[in-house]
């Protein structure tokens, strides 16, 4: 608020010592204008930097829209009268020309802003006297017509272009980037470029880091731009999103140039903010500086009416300044003429709708219903522009949600001393060959299905790969271990004759698979850990300890990551399965073995004990009268049916002797016993392994050099002894140990990590099995302190 009541009393001040240097030009404007004209007037105000070109061009683009609309539709009862104002470039001087517009020229509708701080100004005031206002400065991703509904901004729509920027970064699988744009001025701090928000926001969207933000004023020296690019040029980072005015990014690509960043590897992408303004015949100086340079261009369709148009402008200005109209791009000039064009038809329609005043001389006696007619006509004024929808100069021209729809942008490269179309962006920043190209195609991988063939700076039609290559000379120097088993994982041999050394498996298959994966080069070599008779000069925290201590840069091999070791060096993500298992032979999985609790000593004292049984009930029963039922014979019992009575039926239905019934409650519970005893046999006989494992006399192997591990992370986990541990070298070493047993001086299990019991598993898989597995480590991971290598690996 107290801004707010600072700006309306410089306002009053500049109201009443503003200097009105256009009120000649207006007053012949409008006198031949009224010439001859009963028509209704609609006033409209136009405030603009009459003191630069972009100004001159654009109020003269309006004065010629008018003019030709006027020709045009004589029919029509509307005549627009335009009032122009000069604000020199001061927004408190264009603020000052709106209130003057508004209390003396009675206008309704009011054009100009050119700059960012103009449209704030001057969309405030719009908002507060329900006046609408058209500003040719350039759109943000923040619209200020969702905040005043009487602001209305036609520049080109920045968010379209940055959706195609960052679609063309995606296309080429750049990961980093490095933004360049110019420096705001003290005097609109308040308005930092939205467009390079919105671009940061997005490219974090897609994963694209921003290596580094640089921003260069107008009123910097070419030292000091070349400072800064100096400084971008130690990033390593070659890919460069340019944002700048034309003047500004002319002095960039010259200082560039002069330090070699124009050049193979580089990748420079420049927005239309500079590249609308760029022309091969007056620029040619600046374009062959940009050899190899893409940028993004207002898409404009040739047509007879745009040849026409700029035609007249150019011959208009060309005794003035012929250098400066053969570099002027008629942006600016096209979208005004048609904004001037849209807004005249719509003043037709707005007339028809809320009648007005006629004559000039009416105004200044307005009645009462003219006072209250005004503000409605001037909503119904704006109402009807945002319905405007007509093919124009510079394209479509048509709102949607209160916003101008983008047109297209083309996608050129410098070449020579013309600008190849090498692609087209539309309005939601899709890549495409083909300007009319289907919408339901997705965005393709291919570069020749998405653009045209490009020629990159330094003449070469490689693909940046989006860092430099490494210009220090330093070689990385990369510690392996040396192994005598598992060689799978890492071999070192040499040469006897030429003593060379030649480092293989699978450890450094991926390590030099994910150096190739970088998109920047990095020099090494491996250098084997041993000592003058070719054994390992230590223990893997021994050759770790070696990159703490700097004297390798890195390991590579079958290093496994543990917590201890992370406390002092760095490891990249693992690339192996994780944890430990135990290695036992397999179990003999045949069909019979539910008969292998059946020895001979049980079957014999089960048939014993049931013939006995048998018998004693058979003689006791015997002796025991039964009743007959009458006209049944009597029978005698005999072994086979009391046998069947013992195992089947114990009710005492058939057995009447109380000496009977308790040989068979016995014998029945005796075979419980045996039944339960022959389940836990075979249970025992099956999961015989790990009942060996944890019993007296047991021995476990494992792979010599990882005692540490082995007693920090399995032995904690699986609750066996020191002493029990057995170190082995090699796979053929732990398949003998396994064969011997514990009993023969062998081992009854083995415990390794994942990754080498699958090594053995693949050589032994008939003969032994996993028989249990912990996730009690992290797998394996190549070694660095600091990050000293400077890659991800892309697993």
């Amino acid at each position: 608020m107290k801004n707010q009541t600072l700006l309306l009393c410089v306002i009053c001040i500049f109201s009443f010592s503003d200097t009105f240097c256009c009120n000649i030009r207006e007053a012949e404007l409008n006198r031949t204008q009224d010439e001859g004209l009963d028509g209704t007037e609609v006033h409209v105000g136009v405030i603009l930097d009459m003191e630069s070109w972009q100004g001159k061009v654009i109020q003269s683009s309006i004065s010629m829209a008018i003019s030709d609309f006027c020709s045009l539709h004589n029919s029509y009862k509307e005549r627009v009268i335009l009032h122009v104002r000069n604000s020199q470039g001061d927004p408190f001087r264009a603020l000052s020309a709106a209130l003057d517009l508004f209390e003396d020229a009675k206008v309704e509708a009011i054009l100009g802003a050119q700059i960012s701080l103009e449209a704030r100004f001057l969309a405030e005031f719009g908002e507060r006297n329900k006046i609408p206002v058209i500003s040719f400065s350039t759109p943000t991703s923040f619209p200020l017509s969702t905040r005043s509904p009487f602001f209305v901004q036609i520049g080109d729509d920045q968010t379209s272009q940055i959706k195609g920027v960052v679609a063309l970064i995606e296309l080429y699988k750049w990961r980093n980037v490095i933004v360049i744009h110019d420096q705001q001025n003290n005097f609109d701090l308040d308005n930092i470029d939205d467009a390079m928000s919105y671009l940061a926001a997005l490219l974090e969207e897609k994963n694209i880091h921003i290596s580094f933000v640089s921003s260069i004023a107008s009123s910097f020296e070419d030292d000091q731009i070349i400072e800064q690019l100096h400084e971008l040029k130690t990033l390593q980072t070659t890919i460069f999103i340019v944002h700048l005015p034309h003047s500004l990014a002319s002095r960039l690509f010259l200082n560039a140039k002069r330090l070699g960043m124009i050049s193979k590897g580089y990748a420079w992408m420049v927005t239309s903010k500079s590249m609308n303004h760029f022309n091969s015949r007056s620029d040619s100086s600046t374009i062959e500086l940009m050899q190899g340079v893409i940028g993004f261009r207002s898409y404009i369709p040739a047509t007879n009416e745009l040849q026409n148009f700029t035609s007249r402008l150019r011959r208009k200005f060309a005794d003035q300044a012929p250098d400066e109209m053969q570099s002027m791009q008629l942006n600016l000039g096209l979208l005004a003429y048609d904004v001037a064009w849209g807004l005249a038809k719509a003043a037709e329609r707005a007339v028809v709708k809320v009648p007005g005043t006629s004559k000039p001389d009416a105004r200044s006696k307005s009645s009462d219903l003219d006072i209250y007619r005004t503000p409605i006509r001037r909503l119904t004024l704006l109402q009807e522009i945002m319905r405007s929808n007509f093919k124009g100069l510079g394209g479509e021209f048509r709102f949607v949600n209160g916003k101008l729809i983008s047109n297209m942008f083309e996608i050129v490269n410098v070449i020579g001393n013309r600008e190849k179309r090498v692609g087209f962006c539309s309005s939601t920043g899709r890549i495409t060959k083909e300007k009319f190209q289907t919408s339901h195609r997705r965005q393709l991988s291919d570069f020749s299905k998405n653009l045209e063939s490009i020629i990159w700076p330094g003449g070469s039609s490689a693909i940046p790969q989006g860092r430099l290559l490494q210009t220090s000379g330093k070689i990385l120097k990369i510690g392996v271990p040396v192994k005598k088993g598992f060689s799978q994982f890492v071999k070192v041999t040499r040469d006897p004759y030429t003593n060379p050394t030649n480092v293989t498996g699978f450890c450094i298959d991926v390590f030099k698979a994910a150096v190739e994966g970088l998109n920047y080069q990095v020099q090494y070599e491996f250098t084997p850990f041993m000592d003058a008779n070719g054994n390992m000069a230590g223990t893997y925290n021994d050759l770790i300890h070696q990159v703490y201590l700097k004297n390798f840069d890195g390991v590579v091999g079958d290093t496994t990551i543990t917590e201890n070791r992370s406390l002092y060096v760095d490891f990249t993500i693992p690339y192996t399965d994780l944890g430990v298992g135990i290695v036992a032979p397999s179990e003999n999985k045949d069909m019979w073995i539910i008969f292998k609790p059946l020895t001979p000593q049980l079957c014999l004292t089960i048939v014993s004990f049931h013939i006995i049984s048998c018998c004693a009930i058979w003689l006791i029963e015997r002796q025991t009268p039964r009743h007959v039922a009458e006209g049944l014979p009597a029978t005698e019992p005999n072994g086979i049916r009391f046998s069947s009575i013992l195992v089947v039926n114990i009710s005492g239905e058939q057995l009447r002797n109380e000496w009977s019934k308790c040989i068979a409650a016995v014998s029945l519970f005796v075979l419980i016993i045996l039944s339960s005893s022959y389940t836990a046999t075979l249970a025992s006989m099956m999961t015989v392994q790990n009942i060996e494992l944890n019993s007296k006399g047991s021995y476990i192997g494992y792979q010599e050099g990882s005692i540490n591990i082995t007693t920090g992370v399995w032995i904690s986990n699986l609750n066996f002894e020191n002493n029990t541990l057995k170190p082995f070298a090699t796979t053929e070493e732990y398949a003998n140990a396994l064969s011997k047993g514990s009993k023969n001086g062998g081992v009854s299990a083995i415990l390794d990590e994942i990754p080498y019991i699958k090594i053995f598993l693949a050589e032994y898989s008939a003969d032994y099995s996993l028989v249990k597995s912990l996730s009690t480590t992290n797998g394996f991971g190549f070694v660095s302190i600091n990050n000293s290598l400077c890659f991800t690996l892309p697993i």
